[in-house]
Order: structure tokens, then sequence, then C-alpha cells
């Protein structure tokens, strides 16, 4: 399981541990991954995903997954929260009609 957020895409930073003698050694940041199901309000369906605690704050604040992934870049969305923005798109596309 990789550690890398399915919406934001979010990995492992690399930085350093600095003693209290500034003798530096290498270390890896990693993000605060937790496992979630969130609703689609356009699918009706609830899809587990497993993001950042940073990245749930920013779906909370604009107001769902559907806003989120409107919003979201493709490049940093995984292949299921892909999958998940096109039918979400495929549907307010049908509706429109």
């Amino acid at each position: 399981m990789s550690r890398v957020c399915e919406l934001s895409g979010v990995g492992p930073m690399v930085g350093h541990h600095v003693s209290h003698s500034n003798i530096k050694s290498k270390r890896r940041f990693m993000p605060n991954l937790v496992k979630v199901t969130l609703a689609s309000e356009t699918l009706g369906q609830r899809f587990p995903l497993r993001i950042a605690a940073k990245t749930l704050r920013t779906v909370d604040k604009l107001g769902g997954l559907d806003q989120y992934l409107a919003k979201a870049k493709d490049d940093t969305l995984s292949t299921k929260a892909l999958k998940i923005k096109r039918s979400i798109a495929k549907k307010a596309a049908g509706a429109d009609e």
C-alpha cells in the first residue's frame, strides 16, 4: 500500500533531523493518511478512500467530494478518484440536457 493521498497526491517528503549540536541526518516526513468513506451527492454513492487529514479538511471546506473533484487537477488524482470524477461529470452532463 503506497503512502500517497488518493485525492491530493501528497506523498512522503525527505528532510533532515537536526540535533542540538546541529548534526544532520536524513529522515522522511510521512503524510497523515486516514481511511474515510466520502459520499457523492450527484451519484448517490459512498466511496472508501485513503486521504491525508489535510485533504479531508479541504473537502469539508469546499462542501463535499463532488465540489473537491470539480476543482482538482487530473494529474494529482489517483486512478480510482479520476474514475469517480469522470462519473460525476458524465452524470452532471446528462442531467443538464
